[in-house]
C-alpha cells in the first residue's frame, strides 16, 4: 500500500512513525516548506500522547527534551489560587506529562522518521493538494490545509473569536514547584506560563491572551512578530507574590501574535483515497493542551485501523471525540473556572470554597479529562494501539 502524508508537522511525522510501526513500508511525507526548522515555542504533551510516543519507542528521547509537568494550577487575575491538581505520574497516570519546545519535538520526530523509514521519507519543498497515484493520501497539513480545501473548497478562512494570543519564551526564576503550569485570568484576559527547560536556568514558555483591538492579522500564522513592550502594558499590574508577569513578558527576546482561531467541525474526514488528521481535521482553540496531543493520537488510531483493513474505524473513533473537544474548547474547557471566579467575585476573594465549591471545581476538571480522553483510569486500562505482527 502506497501512502502519502501531506505535512511534516508533529501530526504528519507521528503518522509516518505509526504507520511504519504497524507494518507499512511505502510511506512518504511531503512538506511544502523548503527546510524544516525548529520553529515555535512551548507546548504540553498530555499523558495520553506521551503513552503513544512511548509505545513508539521514543520515551527516553522525549524525557531528554521535555520537562515533566508537576502540577496544573489556576489563579484569578490577582494571583489567588482557584484550583490546582497534580499532573503526570503524580496524578496516577502510567505516563508523565511533558512541557516541551514544539520545534525540538518536531526535530525529534523527524530524526526518528529518517532512522526508521530512510532519509528520503520526508520530501521538503513539496506541496500536496490532492491525490497523485497513491493508495491513500493523509492530509496532515495544518489549519490552512490544502488537502482540506480541496475536499471542502467553499470553507474559507478559519473563524476568529476576537481574542489574540501572544507567545514567547523568557529565561527567569523558577516559580511554585519549579515544574508548574499556571494559568491566571478572568475569563477574557489571561496569562499562562510553564518551564520548558530547567537546570542551570529556567526557560519559561508564556502565553498572554486578551481581546484584540482592531482586525486580526494573519489568521493561523504562529510566526507573526509582536512587541513585548506593547504586550506588557496590558498586564502591567499583574505582579504576584510568586510570579512577576510583566517582568516575564519584558524579558522575552521575541514574541509572536496569533489570533484565536479554530475550524468548524466537519461532517466527514474520509473520501475515496483521502483522509484528514490533526489540525487539518479538527483545529481547535489552544485550550487544555490538546492540539499536538490529539494529532499524535489520530496518528496511532489511523495506523491501527489501517493495519486491520478498516480505515472507516479511524474516523468513527476519532471524529466524534475531537468534535466534542473542539466544542468544549469553545466554551473554555477547564479554564472556565477563571471565568466563574471573576463573575462571582470580580474584586477577588479570600476563600475559593465560598466562590466555587470544591465539588464543582473537581467536576469541571474531571469532565474535561473525560472529553479529551485522558481520564487516568480509562487511559491506564485502555488496550494498546500497537499492532502485533
Amino acid at each position: 500500500m502506497r501512502i502519502v502524508i501531506a505535512g511534516a508537522g508533529i501530526g504528519g511525522l507521528a503518522t509516518a512513525l505509526s504507520l511504519h510501526a504497524a507494518g507499512f513500508e511505502d510511506v512518504t511525507v511531503h512538506e511544502a516548506v523548503p527546510e524544516i526548522r525548529p520553529l515555535g515555542v512551548g507546548i504540553n504533551l498530555l499523558p495520553h500522547a506521551v503513552r503513544e510516543l512511548t509505545e513508539l519507542g521514543l520515551g527516553d528521547r522525549l524525557a531528554e527534551i521535555g520537562v515533566a509537568t508537576a502540577e496544573l494550577a489556576y489563579f484569578n487575575r490577582y494571583g489567588t489560587a482557584i484550583w490546582s491538581e497534580p499532573r503526570g505520574l503524580a496524578a496516577g497516570y502510567a505516563w508523565p506529562q511533558y512541557s516541551v519546545h514544539r520545534g525540538r519535538l518536531q526535530l525529534l520526530l523527524l530524526e526518528a522518521v529518517a532512522e526508521r523509514l530512510g532519509p528520503r521519507a520526508v520530501r521538503t519543498g513539496s506541496r500536496i493538494t490532492g491525490l497523485g497515484g497513491e493508495d491513500l493520501l493523509i492530509g496532515a497539513d495544518g489549519i490552512h490545509s490544502a488537502v482540506r480545501a480541496h475536499l471542502f473548497p467553499g470553507e474559507g478562512p478559519p473563524p476568529w473569536n476576537g481574542l489574540v494570543l501572544w507567545r514567547g519564551t523568557t529565561y527567569g526564576e523558577p516559580f511554585l514547584t519549579g515544574r508548574s503550569m499556571i494559568m491566571a485570568g478572568d475569563g477574557a484576559q489571561k496569562f499562562v506560563a510553564y518551564p520548558i527547560e530547567t537546570g542551570g536556568r529556567t526557560l519559561i514558555n508564556w502565553i498572554a491572551e486578551r481581546p484584540l483591538d482592531g482586525d486580526a492579522p494573519d489568521r493561523g500564522n504562529w510566526n507573526h512578530p509582536a512587541d513585548p513592550a506593547e504586550i506588557g502594558r496590558h498586564f502591567a499590574d499583574w505582579r504576584f507574590d510568586w510570579l512577576d508577569v510583566p517582568g516575564v513578558i519584558a524579558g522575552a527576546e521575541a514574541a509572536y501574535e496569533y489570533p484565536m482561531v479554530d475550524r468548524d467541525p466537519l461532517p466527514r474526514w474520509t473520501f475515496d483515497g483521502v483522509t484528514l488528521l490533526g489540525d487539518a481535521a479538527h483545529a481547535m482553540y489552544p485550550i487544555g493542551s490538546n492540539g499536538a496531543s490529539q494529532a499524535i493520537i489520530d496518528a496511532r488510531v489511523l495506523a491501527h485501523s489501517l493495519a486491520r483493513g478498516d480505515l472507516a474505524a479511524y474516523e468513527a473513533l476519532r471524529r466524534p471525540a475531537t468534535t466534542a473537544l473542539q466544542l468544549s474548547n469553545r466554551e473554555m474547557g477547564p479554564e472556565v473556572v477563571m471565568k466563574l471566579a471573576h463573575e462571582r467575585a470580580p474584586g477577588g476573594f479570600d476563600d475559593i470554597e465560598q466562590v466555587i465549591p470544591y465539588a464543582e471545581r473537581a467536576e469541571i476538571a474531571a469532565a474535561y479529562k473525560r472529553t479529551a480522553g485522558f481520564d487516568p483510569a480509562s487511559l491506564n486500562e485502555r488496550p494498546s494501539w500497537n499492532v502485533t505482527r
